[in-house]
């Protein structure tokens, strides 16, 4: 008989649609039995060669693994995203991942969340995750649905974006120069005030991509190339400094000291992005169109830029100009009324 069951209620399926041809699967049900018996007979007889595929046992540490292989030399933070990875499959105990749930995934992070992980770290952790399924899907080494698509975010309160004043400004570089024992400090920290860049992007800069009043930055988040204009004064500074003292070297741990040393009311998670932010909140003050600002920064989504146009001159203007007038009725007497 093709169908049998078990003594422990299961039902097991020997079928031979062809000679030679032999399939044996056990089910909980029947009816998955008869779906199964009836599924091989077709099969085999459309396709010679064709044979059951089986279940996808892989654990959650194995799929990592095939990213890793298959993807990861495509990103910039591979290697590290890839320990990451390997970290959150071990606190998730490693399940099998085609039985991984969105629900299963909020528990870790609820616990995460309670021994005080940051919000914005457990969302991006749920991003690189996501990707291991969908990268692994697109290439079609799964072919199952990702188990974190319905899982949300959290929802984040927006930080305010911290900006230098001239003040702070020159306590900043005085500071710099007294304290920091590396010269590329202050020229890196000048370049990223002078175009909005980060300060990876300023550090590897070379004296041929600094020319004709324009750094071209290759090295982007974005993986784009972009050029910045400059002043002729900067790009004179730039050259001199490449000849007295070389290329530019790891510094920025050198620059967190010194603004720490300064004291400067910085949020905490800014860090040199203060320059960035510093930048762009001077180039919308003094009338800077959104859009060009994009470019500059090298945002790929406008809604990134859009963070600063509550500082747009015309902006806080609106706000007067606009806002309702009786807040006057505050300050006058019945009979001025």
């Amino acid at each position: 008989m093709a169908i049998e069951q078990l003594a422990d209620g299961r039902w097991k399926v020997d079928v031979e649609p062809i000679k030679g041809k032999r399939f044996r699967k056990t089910f909980k049900t029947k009816a998955e039995a008869s779906r199964f018996e009836a599924t091989c007979k077709a099969k085999v007889i459309e396709t010679p060669d064709w044979s059951p595929k089986p279940k996808d046992r892989r654990k959650l540490s194995e799929l990592v693994d095939r990213w890793a292989i298959l993807h990861a030399h495509t990103l910039s933070d591979g290697p590290a995203r890839r320990r990451l990875l390997d970290a959150m499959a071990k606190d998730l105990r490693d399940p099998v991942a085609i039985k991984m749930t969105g629900n299963e995934y909020a528990e870790y992070r609820a616990l995460a969340l309670k021994s005080g992980a940051n919000p914005k770290t457990l969302n991006n952790r749920l991003g690189y995750l996501r990707s291991v399924f969908n990268v692994l899907h697109q290439l079609g080494e799964i072919d199952y649905e990702n188990p974190l698509t319905r899982v949300r975010p959290l929802r984040l309160q927006e930080k305010e974006l911290s900006y230098l004043t001239d003040q702070q400004i020159e306590k900043l570089f005085t500071t710099i120069h007294g304290y920091c024992k590396t010269p590329h400090v202050a020229m890196v920290a000048a370049i990223c005030l002078a175009t909005g860049s980060r300060w990876g992007e300023a550090q590897a800069l070379t004296p041929e991509r600094v020319r004709n009043q324009l750094v071209t930055f290759v090295n982007t988040k974005g993986k784009r190339v972009r050029s910045i204009p400059i002043a002729q004064d900067l790009e004179t500074q730039i050259h001199r400094h490449f000849k007295e003292h070389g290329l530019f070297s790891n510094c920025l741990n050198s620059f967190d000291k010194a603004l720490a040393h300064s004291r400067l009311p910085v949020p905490a998670g800014q860090s040199s992005h203060v320059l960035r932010h510093t930048f762009a909140s001077r180039f919308v003050m003094n009338g800077g169109n959104i859009l060009t600002l994009q470019k500059i920064l090298g945002h790929t989504s406008l809604a990134m830029t859009m963070r600063y146009t509550h500082l747009a001159p015309d902006h806080l203007q609106d706000a007067v100009r606009l806002g309702p007038q009786s807040w006057k009725n505050a300050f006058l007497s019945e009979a001025e009324r």
